[in-house]
């Protein structure tokens, strides 16, 4: 594949330094942002061919690092290499006549036009009058459909307000993929994808890879990078901490370079679970879930695991009020909680951080002190005025306790990592003083350092009384955390298991029993 346009080569004198030697890389990159420094001298290479994994805590500089490849940010020193040779990119236009394609975590979809119309945004075929050419563009979708292996998954007619968060995602792989591409970034690509949707990416991420394409994959999930990486690079601290060959490294190696530390223990905690049940829901039925029962004690973490599509978020919003129950029963603390009203599950005492928490949790252009202190302001008014020096208190000591990484309480929390926005959802409940929080996806998105914090808020939680429900799709998080493991599919709860009889391999079979009558396993809530 040849680049449409080779953007003009960077104007400074070459070093002796020869830098990267693969394709295309980064040499002696150092970005500034004011006083801040993101990025200090990295020099790496993107072999064409290979699958070049890019790991680092929130913070490493993953994100700087992506967005001068793709043209967004200028280094301050160094620059990118493109076909040995120092290129410069001064706006993404540039970056994409390259061939370099960036694929963002946070999905760009039009929400009032199709799933066609969305890939080509921007090349949209037209017929000789300029009016959009339908039939063409519907033989172009049907053929990339169809080369990508996502023909089963993603209907073109769809509008862009009825994706699901995975198909916005394989809408933005498509754009990315149209016309000639050389180096193609992944930034944490199956986030929303379920099992069948990350084979298929990793199909595509494969042949791209044979046919010489110089892949680079971000991504905080162990599993994935040795499934799909050939090597390894790990960013701390805005520096280069190394590059391993992922078929000779170890999950503890690679752990070690990211955070400078071993987190082996970052599940160890003590069983503090009480007799006294706090949430107790019996035969529940919603229009996404059916016969729901399970019960959920003092101190007690339970885990709730299944497949994407199992129902499991949609059971956390009927608990939390935001569907309703069409039968069955909810108390908390032995007193019945109305169905349908977010405001009462609160004041009853219970708490969810869903999954979704960008759209579904935080204000993002308000502060973190906005954040924390949202459900609990009527303890902070009077004579209905908010106390502001109470709330500025409140909010600093959850930032404080959390360890959330600001320059301040006022800072906007969409400026803040994935994994500290987590915590600001987090610091709201507590400073509700929760009996019952759902955490939905709790670590999803954020790196491996911030995920042994949760962990370790979560015992904390446990260990003050507060009964827990985990919704996780990563299994290893489910076996760690959880005292006891329910498991859902199709809507209902297929088995239970104790956290001594869990395995993967049994969390499974219950996920994909075919027939739920046949799973063996306790009664659910029997316990």
């Amino acid at each position: 594949m040849s680049r449409a346009h080779e953007p003009s080569p960077d104007p400074r004198p070459p070093t002796a330094d020869p830098g990267p030697t693969g394709f295309a890389g980064v040499h002696q990159v150092t970005k500034r942002f004011g006083a801040v420094q993101a990025l200090g001298g990295v020099t790496l290479d993107f072999p064409a061919g290979q699958v070049t994994a890019l790991m680092g805590e929130n913070g490493a500089g993953k994100s700087t690092l992506l967005k001068i490849l793709a043209g967004d940010h200028r280094p301050t020193a160094g620059h990118v290499v493109l076909d040995g040779r120092p290129v410069q990119l001064g706006s993404p236009t540039d970056a994409r006549r390259a061939g370099i394609r960036i694929i963002p975590q946070e999905p760009e979809i039009v929400p009032h036009v199709s799933v066609a119309e969305n890939v080509y945004i921007g090349a949209l075929p037209r017929t000789a009058a300029r009016h959009l050419d339908r039939a063409e563009l519907r033989r172009r979708i049907t053929a990339d459909l169809r080369r990508l292996g996502f023909a089963g998954v993603l209907d073109p007619d769809l509008l862009g307000s009825q994706l699901t968060p995975a198909q916005r995602q394989l809408v933005e792989i498509m754009r990315a993929l149209t016309g000639d591409a050389e180096v193609i970034a992944f930034d944490e690509p199956t986030s929303s994808l379920s099992e069948h949707e990350v084979d298929a990416l990793f199909a595509l991420i494969r042949r791209l890879r044979d046919q010489g394409v110089a892949v680079v994959y971000v991504s905080h999930r162990m599993r994935e990078i040795f499934r799909i990486a050939d090597r390894i690079a790990v960013l701390r601290d805005g520096a280069l901490a190394g590059v391993r060959d992922a078929a000779t490294t170890t999950e503890g190696d690679l752990v070690r370079l990211m955070v400078g530390r071993d987190l082996s223990a970052m599940f160890s905690r003590s069983r503090v679970a009480t007799d006294r049940p706090v949430l107790d829901v019996r035969a529940v039925t919603t229009d996404d879930v059916h016969d729901i029962s399970l019960r959920i004690h003092a101190g007690e973490v339970v885990g709730l695991a299944g497949l994407i599509g199992a129902g499991r978020s949609e059971l956390a919003l009927a608990l939390a009020g935001d569907r309703p129950i069409r039968s069955g029963t909810v108390t908390l603390d032995g007193r019945p909680l109305r169905s349908g009203s977010p405001g009462a599950a609160i004041r009853a005492g219970l708490g969810l951080a869903p999954e979704e928490r960008k759209a579904q949790a935080l204000f993002l252009h308000r502060s973190i002190r906005d954040n924390t202190s949202t459900v609990v302001l009527e303890r902070l008014r009077r004579f209905r005025f908010v106390r502001r020096a109470a709330e500025r208190e409140l909010a600093q000591e959850y930032t404080d306790q959390l360890r959330v990484r600001t320059p301040s309480i006022e800072h906007e929390v969409r400026k803040l990592s994935g994994g500290n926005q987590q915590k600001v959802v987090l610091a709201r409940w507590l400073a509700r003083r929760p009996k019952v929080l759902i955490l939905d996806e709790p670590t999803r998105g954020i790196d491996i350092g911030a995920k042994a914090e949760i962990y370790r808020i979560i015992a904390d939680l446990a260990a003050e009384g507060v009964a827990v429900l985990v919704v996780s799709s990563e299994l290893p998080e489910i076996l760690g955390l959880a005292d006891r493991i329910l498991v859902m599919q199709n809507g209902r709860i297929t088995g239970e298991l104790d956290r001594a009889d869990a395995t993967e391999e049994a969390v499974l079979h219950l996920a994909m029993a075919d027939d739920i009558t046949a799973a063996t396993a306790p009664v659910p809530g029997a316990s």
